[in-house]
């Protein structure tokens, strides 16, 4: 049995949430697999802590808590102190380059980043930060299929966005894709 633990962790606004519903749905709607999604934010709405947990399975799942995150994304500097010491030694740490600096407290074996914010930026609209994130992490993993990722963030998104959130879903994985290519050179 195949079982992937993934935590995205960040701060509240930036769409920790909605990351972990758009991987969880692509999963299991669009990839025919098992997930589940538990989350955990703080009162504040906007600027305090917060997590979406997915596991995703080939199989039914009978534990629906990350204990040891596989594949770590984290888009604060907090959630990196938060969450990095709980990522899995061989696992894979995602994090966004301007607001993520990290250091020798977390031992993963593969880590990579992206200028998600810029990428945003760039795009139009800082609020899709989120989505160039989950773009990203389609392109860094094999846990679920890009075009399934690419499926929930269409469906996922508030209407009339949609067009947006896939370019800036498109740039995460173009960019993504480029920095494994020039890693396999």
């Amino acid at each position: 049995m195949s079982v992937t633990e993934i935590k995205f962790g960040g701060f509240g606004g930036q769409g920790i949430i909605l990351s972990g519903i758009i991987v969880g749905r692509a999963a299991a709607i669009y990839d025919d697999k098992h997930a589940t999604l538990t989350q955990s934010f703080g009162p504040e709405a906007r600027g305090s802590a917060c997590s979406a947990s997915v596991v995703i399975s080939d199989e039914p799942i009978t534990y629906p808590y990350v204990v040891k995150p596989d594949v770590l994304v984290v888009m604060s500097q907090e959630a990196y102190t938060r969450f990095g010491p709980e990522i899995k030694a061989d696992g894979t740490l995602l994090y966004e380059k301007d607001l993520v600096h990290p250091n020798d407290g977390v031992a993963a074996k593969r880590t990579a980043a992206v200028p998600a914010t810029r990428f945003a930026e760039e795009i139009g609209r800082r609020v899709v930060l989120n989505i160039v994130m989950v773009g990203f992490f389609a392109a860094m993993t094999d846990v679920v299929r890009a075009e399934a990722v690419r499926q929930s963030v269409e469906v996922s998104v508030p209407p009339g966005t949609e067009q947006l959130n896939l370019r800036a879903f498109d740039g995460g994985y173009s960019f993504g894709k480029g920095l494994l290519a020039d890693t396999t050179r």
